[in-house]
């Protein structure tokens, strides 16, 4: 019986890291449209304050 608490534990480890791990690529992908987002406004706005 204590083995299969053990393989259940090691079981749902597992499963928290593939979780995690899909969170940690999926804001990575966030962070990127965000910081793509806000070059381009830097961008419009300097060269409307430029015109």
């Amino acid at each position: 019986m204590h083995d299969r608490r053990a393989a259940t534990a090691v079981e749902y480890g597992f499963i928290l890291a593939l979780i995690v791990i899909a969170m940690m690529a999926s804001l990575m992908s966030v962070a990127n449209t965000t910081t793509d987002m806000w070059s381009n406004v830097t961008n419009k706005v300097q060269a409307a304050t430029q015109s």
